[in-house]
């Protein structure tokens, strides 16, 4: 079994690629195009196209974007789960510039929807799960229910805590095994739950030690993979859970890519990682992360979010099979 559950969001994307971002007042001429997004869906689409068996918790309208998901989920082959909303399906605006940098505004829709009660009936489905996934586009209190359904069952718990200025409950906190959240997001959840102050921009260029220690101090039990864009990852264990490396705490370098758009990186590494973890239960951490890295820096080279998801054979095909 190598089974992904992905607990979260679908919203059709509306993308303008821009010389550079908008600045307050400022209006601006770009090309648009539409397509799937939403972190919890490009995660799943991720988990599904880099090899695991993925299924879907997510609620959706009934309207255009909602049939695009159901139509989607069935191409990948994603087992949708899905609380049928009156709401429209979740949206999002998003600005590309030239360098690949983005921003982007949500619209939640449906995604605000999913229920407790809806995830609970999910249990049987996230208890054959070797990996359960979630973030923090779709409300705090179904996603930590989703954990508790995992952690009865065995499965490894891994929180994306994004988007940063969305607030993770203690429950969900503490029902992480691991998080993993890049510089704002760290720093964001850092400030929040323990008053400390790191500017994300200088956040990479922190000691290991140091780096490790602030690690500890935000998710003292599990592990946190922080993703450092270009710099590549952190990875800090909890002392006597280094699942299998050889280091409590260690950096993994970015591989060389050409990238035009990191719209979703963060969601091709967690759906990549989340789909290691299950495929190679007994493999060491670190070859969970390498891998990832490599999935998302090869997703950067092609624009979209879910639609840049490549699949494992490419990877294995630009970068080897190690």
């Amino acid at each position: 079994m190598s089974r992904v559950v992905v607990v979260g969001s679908f919203n059709v994307d509306h993308v303008w690629s821009v010389a550079a971002l908008p600045r307050p007042g400022e209006t601006l001429a770009g090309q648009y195009h539409t397509g799937p997004g939403g972190k919890g869906f490009n995660q799943a689409t991720a988990a599904a196209r880099a090899g695991a068996s993925t299924g879907f918790i997510c609620a959706l309208g009934e309207d255009a974007g909602g049939q695009l998901a159901r139509a989607l989920a069935t191409a990948d082959g994603i087992e949708l789960h899905e609380l049928r909303s009156d709401a429209p399906t979740g949206t999002a605006g998003i600005y590309v510039d030239r360098d690949g940098r983005n921003s982007i505004v949500i619209g939640p829709g449906a995604n605000a929807e999913l229920s407790v009660s809806y995830v609970d009936l999910q249990r049987e489905a996230i208890g054959q799960a070797r990996v359960v996934l979630g973030q923090l586009e779709s409300p705090p209190a179904s996603v930590a229910a989703a954990f508790a359904h995992a952690r009865g069952a065995g499965a490894l718990t891994l929180l994306n805590p994004a988007p940063a200025d969305a607030v993770a409950t203690p429950e969900l906190w503490a029902a992480a095994d691991a998080i993993t959240p890049n510089e704002t997001e760290f720093c964001a959840q850092l400030k929040r739950h323990t008053g400390a102050v790191i500017d994300p921009d200088k956040l990479a260029a922190l000691a290991d030690d140091e780096l490790h220690a602030d690690c500890r101090r935000l998710l003292p039990h599990g592990s946190v993979v922080v993703t450092l864009g270009a710099a590549g990852c952190f990875i800090s264990h909890a002392d006597g859970q280094w699942r299998g490396d050889e280091r409590g705490y260690y950096r993994v370098a970015a591989s060389a890519v050409r990238a035009v758009d990191t719209t979703g990186a963060g969601d091709a590494f967690n759906g990549a990682l989340a789909a290691s973890l299950a495929r190679e239960p007994a493999q060491a951490f670190a070859a969970h992360v390498a891998y990832a890295s490599r999935y998302a820096g090869l997703s950067t080279e092609r624009a979209g979010a879910a639609s840049s998801m490549p699949r494992d054979s490419e990877v294995r095909a630009r970068f080897g099979a190690g």
